[in-house]
């Protein structure tokens, strides 16, 4: 299998997903939205056009169907209107069919700001997590809004974690 890790490389998940004989490529998708979308318009500038251009081209240039699964983590509560659509868009073309994303949302949502973390698989059973800091989310997602945005693929699950986090798999 192939799979993508946006939460940036790390050894552990590296080890863990190589371990099993798959295929890994990451990318740390919230250093790269901060590199072009960075500074006090942070979500202003995500709704210009050449912009969201610029960041598919520099995050996802991959081909088409090119991946058995994906782990998104947290970063997609970052997006905003048409970058988080044509994130998904751009995901939705590079997994196969039948592939499995993992996404994450902060579950509180009167939240103004929330702990962004960096991920790591430490073993079967335990994800590692550390803060990277507390960033603005671009808007609460409950099911509802979270049904709507992945209503392309075949299915969504959610399920509510202990640290109030709605982790989310997508079937493609």
């Amino acid at each position: 299998m192939t799979i993508l890790d946006l939460a940036g490389a790390n050894q552990g998940t590296v080890s863990f997903i190589t371990g099993y004989g798959h295929g890994l490529y990451s990318d740390d998708l919230l250093l790269q939205m901060d590199g072009c979308f960075g500074g006090p318009d942070f979500f202003e500038n995500q709704s210009s056009p050449r912009k969201v251009e610029e960041f598919l081209e520099r995050a996802l240039t991959f081909p088409d169907e090119h991946f058995d699964g994906a782990l998104l983590w947290d970063s997609l509560q970052y997006l905003s209107g048409p970058l988080l659509e044509a994130v998904i868009e751009r995901l939705w073309r590079m997994l196969r069919p039948g592939s499995h994303m993992l996404a994450m949302f902060n579950a509180n949502e009167q939240a103004q700001m929330v702990e962004s973390y960096s991920y790591r698989i430490v073993d079967h059973r335990t994800i590692g997590m550390q803060t990277r800091g507390m960033r603005r989310p671009s808007q609460p997602f409950n099911n509802r809004t979270l049904e709507r945005l992945f209503q392309n693929f075949h299915s969504v699950k959610f399920f509510l974690t202990r640290d109030s986090l709605r982790e989310v798999i997508v079937r493609r």
